[in-house]
């Protein structure tokens, strides 16, 4: 393995975690569009590669996201949530991802 390959994120960096809320199914049922949560160094073109390697389907575009953290009280003191980036990832007609099952 040389150095490049090791610096290279895998596809299971770049996607984190399916985001399943009202809003992302919403968004899936009218737009055949999923919702991820990605890596904050990802972009556009390592996500639409991930997506289409380990679903095995076609992606039309990639929108990300960067949702900032919110200031919360923990235990009494102020403290501050991390910050989100999410990929709106549309697929073509006839594609289509099940968020609901496991990878």
């Amino acid at each position: 393995m040389s150095a490049t390959d090791r610096n290279k994120p895998e596809h299971y960096d770049v996607i984190v975690k399916p985001i399943i809320t009202e809003k992302a199914t919403l968004t899936g049922e009218t737009s055949n569009a999923v919702v991820f949560q990605v890596a904050k160094s990802a972009t556009k073109p390592m996500i639409k590669n991930a997506v289409e390697a380990l679903f095995g389907v076609k992606v039309k575009a990639v929108n990300t996201t960067i949702t900032k953290g919110k200031t919360k009280r923990f235990r009494g003191r102020p403290g501050v949530r991390s910050d989100v980036k999410k990929a709106y990832v549309s697929l073509e007609a006839g594609n289509t991802i099940d968020v609901n099952t496991g990878l």
